[in-house]
């Protein structure tokens, strides 16, 4: 069974047009069929402070794969491509250490539905705040 997920990307080291390119192409390899894709926006870092601005973008893909194997693949992908270390986000009990990279892809909503584990939380809990997520979503949405 296809399933309706939408995908933030964000760069903001070396290349970000690339970084994000090369994640989209591997998201069409390794996940499912890549249906819309947002246009590209500049933003600053959000949670941190940096001299690299971030490019975000949204897409939306068909996928068969479970949240759970969703979540790896994305991780997978990230270190492909050169992420190196994953935040401590908000949604845990930690505190949050954002910082540079080169790629950065967050399960924004997987169809309807809502999981809250402590590593998968859908739809993501900080989108609404998030400039950079909700106006490509909206455009593609």
């Amino acid at each position: 069974m296809a399933h309706s997920v939408f995908l933030g990307l964000g760069s903001n080291l070396g290349d970000r047009e690339e970084h994000i390119r090369k994640a989209i192409a591997l998201i069409g390899e390794k996940i499912g069929l890549v249906i819309r894709q947002s246009s590209l926006i500049e933003t600053e870092p959000w949670g941190f402070n940096s001299e690299n601005r971030f490019l975000n973008g949204v897409i939306l893909v068909e996928t068969s794969l479970t949240p759970r194997q969703l979540l790896k693949a994305t991780q997978k992908i990230e270190r492909q491509l050169g992420r190196r270390k994953k935040s401590t986000d908000s949604r845990c009990l930690t505190p949050v250490f954002y910082s540079d990279r080169s790629i950065d892809i967050d399960i924004l909503l997987y169809d309807d539905l809502t999981i809250d584990e402590p590593d998968l939380k859908i739809p993501h809990p900080l989108m609404q705040q998030r400039d950079f997520v909700m106006i490509p979503l909206k455009e593609i949405q």
